[in-house]
C-alpha cells in the first residue's frame, strides 16, 4: 500500500477558508449577529423552482461534493508568488521549554533560540517530497521551525496539547455508544454567497463518535477493500504529516473517550473496546490506522519549499462525490477547487495567504449541505447513483430525501507543519425539520432564490419537486403554532436571515439531548 488516498468537501476539498487571517474574526463576528452578508457554502448546488423543467446536464450533474473546495481554492499562478516561499507559519518552537520541563527527551540544542528563523527555514527547509527520518548528519527543519532531529528525539506520541496550544478534550462523562446522535448541524444561511463562514473549532468536537460507529468504520474498511488508492493513497515526505495527524486523533479518542479507548503502556497497540480490536500501530501506516479505527476523511496539505503553496499529499477520504483521492492528490489547491463557482474570482488569493500563516493553535470549523435522495456515502464518477441526479422521480416521497452535511475543521499540524481538513458526511431526514424553529423557511429561501451557478453546484433539482412543497407546509405550520417570531414587517412574517445559533437552530441542544435520552 505505497499509495493509498485523499480529499472531501473539506475534501481537501473540505470540509474551506475564504478570506484572510484578519477576515476570520470578521466573518465570526457577523455570523454571531445573524448577519445575511455571510454565505451559505461552498459546496452549494442550485436550486429552481418546483415546477421548473429539466436542468440542462451543466447545471444538475456533476456535481462534486469536494471537502477542499469547501474550504477555497488554491492560489493562481500569480498569488502564489515568490513572496510565499519566504513566508512561513508562526514559529512552535516555544513549545519545546514546556516539553523539557515535562521531563521530555528534547536535547539541550533544541531549546537553542534562532536570530533569524525564517532565514534558516529558507536555506535548510525540509524537502516537500523528503522522508524527515533520513536527515541524519545534516538537520533540516518543517515549516513550523522544528528540525528532524528534535522531531525524532521527541518519539511517539509526544504532547500536541503543549506543541499545538489547542487543549485535550474533557472525558465525555455521558457517551453512550449505543445511543449518542452527532450535533444537529444545519449550516444555512441566508443572503447566500460563495463564503467560507468560518468559526472556531470546538476543541472537545474535534472527531465525534456516535451509535452508528461500528457499522460506518465497517463500510469505510468494505470501501478501501473495494476501491484500494481511490480512497486511501500518499505521496513521498508525507510520513511525518501522518504520523502525528494519527496519534494526535488516537490521543483524542483517548482522552474523549477513556473508557472504550487505550494505548498499551509502550504506546505501539491502540485499544478499541467498541470493535473490540488491538492496532499494532508499528506494523501498518498512519492512515490504515485512522481507517480502522476513526470513521471520519483526512486530506493532508504539505508546503512545497519552491512556490511556498499547499499541496494534496495524503488522505484517506471515503464521502466524497464525482471525485475521489486518485483524481486530487498531488494537486494545488487551486487545481483543487477549480470546479468550484467563484474560487478562483473570491477565494483564490485569500486561501492562499490564509494557509501561508495559519498558526498550530486557531483550528477552525465549518459546514456545506447538499439534498440527497437516500444517504449515499461516496459516488465516485459513473456510480449508479449519479442518475439519480439527472431526473425527478414522480414517485419520490420526503421519506427518501435527507440532508446531507459535510462538517469539517482545518488545522496546521505542529511538527510537520502539515495543514489537514477533517469531514465527515451527516445525513439526517427532511422531515425531522418540521419541528426545528426556523430551519424550514431557511431552507425554502435557500432553495427558491439562491445564486443558480452555487444551487447548480450543490445540485439540489432532483429532489426540489418534493422538498420545496413540504418545507413550504412546515414553515407554514410553525408561524401558525408561534414557533416563528415575526419581525415587523408590513405582512408580519419572518424576515429569513442566517440564525443567531447557526450552524444549529434555537432549542437544538433540548432536542438532541431528548432523541439520546439523557
Amino acid at each position: 500500500m505505497d499509495s493509498l488516498i485523499v480529499t472531501g468537501d473539506l475534501y481537501l476539498l473540505a470540509f474551506g477558508i475564504i478570506f484572510v487571517l484578519s477576515s476570520v474574526a470578521v466573518l465570526v463576528a457577523k455570523r454571531r449577529k445573524g448577519a445575511a452578508a455571510l454565505g451559505i457554502s461552498i459546496f452549494s448546488r442550485r436550486s429552481a423552482p418546483a415546477t421548473s423543467p429539466p436542468q440542462p446536464p451543466s447545471l444538475r450533474s456533476k456535481v462534486i461534493l469536494d471537502p477542499l473546495a469547501s474550504i477555497d481554492r488554491a492560489p493562481s499562478s500569480a498569488s502564489c508568488s515568490t513572496d510565499y516561499v519566504r513566508t512561513f507559519p508562526p514559529s512552535g518552537r516555544h513549545a519545546l521549554l514546556e516539553l523539557a520541563k515535562k521531563g521530555s527527551a528534547i536535547d539541550k540544542r533544541a531549546l537553542i533560540a534562532f536570530d533569524s528563523l525564517a532565514e534558516l527555514l529558507v536555506r535548510d527547509i525540509l524537502p516537500m517530497i523528503r522522508p524527515y527520518y533520513l536527515d541524519n548528519h545534516s538537520p533540516k527543519y518543517s515549516p513550523t521551525g522544528f528540525s528532524t532531529e528534535e522531531i525524532r528525539a521527541m518519539g511517539d506520541f509526544p504532547a500536541y496539547d503543549v506543541l499545538s496550544g489547542v487543549p485535550l478534550p474533557v472525558p465525555y462523562e455521558k457517551f453512550d455508544p449505543a445511543k449518542a446522535l452527532p450535533r444537529p448541524y444545519r449550516p444555512f444561511r441566508w443572503v447566500y454567497h460563495q463564503t467560507m463562514a468560518l468559526t472556531k473549532m470546538e476543541p472537545d468536537w474535534w472527531l465525534e463518535i456516535e451509535k452508528g460507529y461500528v457499522s460506518k468504520v465497517r463500510e469505510r474498511q468494505d470501501l478501501f477493500r473495494q476501491y484500494g488508492n481511490k480512497v486511501l493513497d500518499f505521496l513521498p515526505g508525507s510520513e511525518l504529516a501522518c504520523k502525528e495527524l494519527m496519534e494526535m486523533c488516537l490521543q483524542f479518542y483517548c482522552a474523549r473517550y477513556p473508557t472504550y479507548f487505550r494505548l498499551s503502556a509502550n504506546k505501539r497497540t491502540f485499544h478499541n473496546s467498541l470493535l473490540q480490536t488491538d492496532s499494532d500501530i508499528k506494523s501498518m501506516h498512519p492512515l490504515r490506522v485512522l481507517l480502522d479505527n476513526v470513521p471520519e476523511d483526512f486530506a493532508v496539505m504539505l508546503r512545497n519549499e519552491n512556490d511556498g503553496a499547499y499541496y494534496f499529499r495524503a488522505g484517506v477520504i471515503c464521502s466524497s462525490l464525482g471525485w475521489n483521492v486518485g483524481t486530487k492528490l498531488g494537486l494545488q489547491l487551486k487545481e483543487i477547487h477549480s470546479p468550484i463557482p467563484d474560487y478562483k474570482e473570491k477565494m483564490s488569493f485569500s486561501m492562499d495567504r490564509y494557509f501561508s500563516k495559519m498558526t498550530t493553535n486557531a483550528p477552525i470549523q465549518r459546514g456545506s449541505w447538499g439534498l440527497e435522495v437516500g444517504s449515499p456515502l461516496f459516488m465516485p464518477p459513473g456510480h449508479p447513483h449519479e442518475k439519480l441526479r439527472e431526473v425527478q422521480k414522480p414517485d419520490l416521497t420526503i421519506e427518501e430525501c435527507n440532508l446531507r452535511v459535510d462538517w469539517q475543521t482545518l488545522r496546521r499540524l505542529p511538527l510537520s507543519g502539515g495543514i489537514v481538513f477533517n469531514f465527515k458526511a451527516l445525513f439526517t431526514p427532511v422531515q425531522e425539520f418540521r419541528d426545528e424553529r426556523y430551519i424550514p423557511a431557511l431552507l425554502l429561501k435557500a432553495l427558491k432564490e439562491g445564486k443558480r451557478s452555487l444551487m447548480g453546484y450543490k445540485n439540489t433539482w432532483h429532489v426540489e419537486h418534493v422538498c420545496i412543497p413540504a418545507l413550504a407546509e412546515y414553515a407554514q405550520e410553525q408561524t401558525a403554532r408561534g414557533m416563528v417570531k415575526p419581525e415587523n414587517t408590513a405582512d408580519n412574517v419572518w424576515d429569513v436571515t442566517t440564525l443567531m445559533e447557526s450552524p444549529f437552530f434555537p432549542g437544538w441542544e433540548k432536542k438532541w439531548h431528548r432523541q439520546q435520552g439523557f
